[in-house]
């Protein structure tokens, strides 16, 4: 059974010296949770495939005045071995650790039986929604151990603690994701100072919401900026005895 997160009120100061990283970070939930992690004194790595985008979600943190942001372009669908190691050692170079890691990016291709669901856009979604969290979570445990404490935090759904008809590779890829989280946070509960934890965001109006459900009228669904404070919880220290859980953001 999932949590909630209610009645959280973070401190101004949360993320003071805090370095987060979050992935898909140029709109949506990613840029939401990027700017409010800089109200509370984050400096955040905006990760993303598309560089005037995580500009803009910049221009948001500068004028919030919040810690210059780091923008780290990234296309996750072609991203190397090489790739993921490339960001790792420019982590340890530019901070020397890593407080959170937020896996946010996914893809949601279309709604498709599994019978018609097309190869290539499958390997599509499972690249971005499932091998790529690995790859980084892999690539970014030196920065995550150099922290006093850290988090990971692995973004789920409704629809990946329950399959439905039509969602495909999409269900799949983010049940994948909680057995992750489970069987990481399960190796890191003794002797690390690393926790994971998984959070399902819920009906959300973002651009990914609109394709899976077109004739949504977008003003009845919450807006990301009304669920942030569920992901400051688990990114922060005040969750710092909790691991291995399912969250709903709302």
């Amino acid at each position: 059974m999932a949590e909630k997160v209610t009645n959280y009120q973070p401190a101004p100061t949360l993320f003071k010296d805090k370095v987060i990283l979050v992935t898909g970070a140029g709109q949506g939930i990613g840029a939401a949770v990027s700017v409010a992690l800089a109200k509370h004194g984050a400096t955040v790595i905006l990760l993303g495939r598309t560089p005037r985008k995580l500009e803009e979600t910049y221009d948001l943190i500068e004028e919030a005045g919040g810690p210059t942001p780091a923008i780290y372009p990234m296309n996750l669908e072609g991203a190397k071995l090489e790739d993921y190691a490339n960001l790792a050692d420019t982590i340890i170079k530019e901070f020397g650790h890593l407080d959170g890691l937020l896996h946010n990016a996914s893809i949601l291709a279309g709604l498709t039986p599994l019978e018609q669901h097309g190869i290539e856009q499958w390997y599509k979604i499972m690249q971005i929604n499932l091998h790529a969290p690995f790859l980084m979570t892999q690539a970014l445990m030196p920065a995550l151990r150099a922290a006093e404490s850290a988090s990971i935090l692995f973004t789920s759904s409704s629809v990946g603690r329950k399959g439905r008809a039509y969602w495909g590779a999409y269900a799949i890829s983010k049940a994948g994701n909680e057995s992750m989280m489970q069987i990481l946070a399960d190796e890191l509960e003794t002797n690390t100072n690393i926790r994971a934890n998984s959070i399902n965001p819920g009906a959300t109006r973002t651009s990914m919401r609109a394709r899976a459900y077109p004739g949504e009228d977008p003003e009845s669904v919450t807006k990301p900026e009304e669920i942030v404070d569920a992901y400051l919880y688990l990114l922060s220290d005040d969750s710092s005895e909790i691991t291995g859980q399912q969250f709903d953001a709302q």
